[in-house]
C-alpha cells in the first residue's frame, strides 16, 4: 500500500463499518460523583444526569477485526443531551499499537493517550491499574460475590470533534461537532461485588479531580462488543468548548 490509496483499498477499508471486540475482559466500577463536579466537567450542550455518577473501566480486548488486541481504560460521566441519556467520555488511556490511538481519537473523538495498563483476575479478586509518566493514577480492586445476568445499559457515548487552529491562536479551524456513538455488548459472563478505587493526582491525567468519589458497584465482565458507526448531532459554540478540549492532549503552557 502506498501514500495514495487505490479504490480497491478504500472499498475494503470502508467495508469495516463496525469495530468488533471478541472475548473482551473488563473490570469496572459504577461511581457516584458530587453534582458540582459533574456540572463543572461536562461541556455544554450536554448536561449532567439527574443522578450524577459515571463509570470507570479497565479492559483487555484479545481479538478485534482491526488487528491485534490491546488494553484500554476509560472514565465516563453520566449525562443527557436533549431527552437522551448517555455518557460523556472524559478520558481513555490505551496500551496498544500506535495506530489504535489515532483510529479512536481522529475518527470518533475519544480522548485516547498511550499508557501502561494492567488487568488481572485471581479467583474472586480482580485488579487493574493505569499508569502514565510514572504515575499510577487509577487503581481498582473488586471482590466478586455474585453472578448477574446483565447490567443497566449506559446508552450512547457523547463525544466532541474539533481541530485546533493552525495559527496557534485560541479556537478551532472549522466547526466543533457534538457526536453520538453506540457500542452493543453481548454479555458472556458477569459477576458483581464490592469495589475499592484509588485515584492519584496527575497533572496529565487528573482523574483525582473527581474526589470525593464513591464506588457503588464493581463488576467483572466478559463480552463480545460491537462498536457501531457514530453520527454528528450538532455544531457547538467553539468559545464555550475550548476549555474542555485539552483533555485530548498532555496540556503544557510553558514553565
Amino acid at each position: 500500500m502506498g501514500f495514495v490509496k487505490t479504490q480497491k483499498e478504500l472499498d475494503r477499508y470502508y467495508q469495516l463499518g463496525e469495530r468488533k471486540f471478541i472475548g473482551a475482559r473488563m473490570i469496572g466500577v459504577m461511581i457516584e460523583v458530587q453534582p458540582e463536579i459533574s456540572a463543572r466537567l461536562i461541556p455544554p450542550p450536554l448536561v449532567p444526569a439527574e443522578t450524577p455518577g459515571g463509570l470507570i473501566f479497565i479492559a483487555e480486548y484479545p481479538d478485534t477485526n482491526l488487528g491485534p488486541g490491546y488494553r484500554e481504560a476509560a472514565l465516563f460521566l453520566n449525562c443527557r443531551y436533549n431527552d437522551e441519556a448517555g455518557s460523556y467520555c472524559l478520558s481513555m488511556p490505551i496500551e496498544s499499537e500506535e495506530v489504535r490511538v489515532y483510529n479512536g481519537r481522529d475518527i470518533f473523538g475519544f480522548p485516547k493517550k498511550m499508557a501502561r495498563i494492567q488487568l488481572e483476575k485471581d479467583g474472586q479478586t480482580v485488579r487493574g491499574w493505569v499508569e502514565r509518566h510514572g504515575i499510577r493514577f487509577v487503581e481498582i480492586n473488586v471482590k466478586l460475590t455474585d453472578p448477574l445476568p446483565g447490567l443497566p445499559g449506559m446508552g450512547p457515548t457523547f463525544l466532541f470533534k474539533a481541530s485546533p487552529r493552525i495559527d496557534l491562536t485560541p479556537g478551532f479551524d472549522g466547526p466543533v461537532f457534538l457526536c453520538r456513538q453506540q457500542t452493543d455488548t453481548k454479555i458472556k459472563h458477569l459477576e458483581i461485588g464490592g469495589a475499592d478505587i484509588r485515584l492519584c493526582a496527575s497533572e496529565a491525567d487528573p482523574w483525582s479531580e473527581l474526589e470525593p468519589v464513591k464506588a457503588l458497584l464493581g463488576f467483572y465482565l466478559v463480552s463480545d462488543n460491537t462498536m457501531l458507526p457514530g453520527k454528528i448531532l450538532t455544531e457547538v459554540d467553539p468559545e464555550i468548548y475550548l476549555p474542555y478540549y485539552f483533555k485530548m492532549t498532555d496540556f503544557f503552557c510553558g514553565e
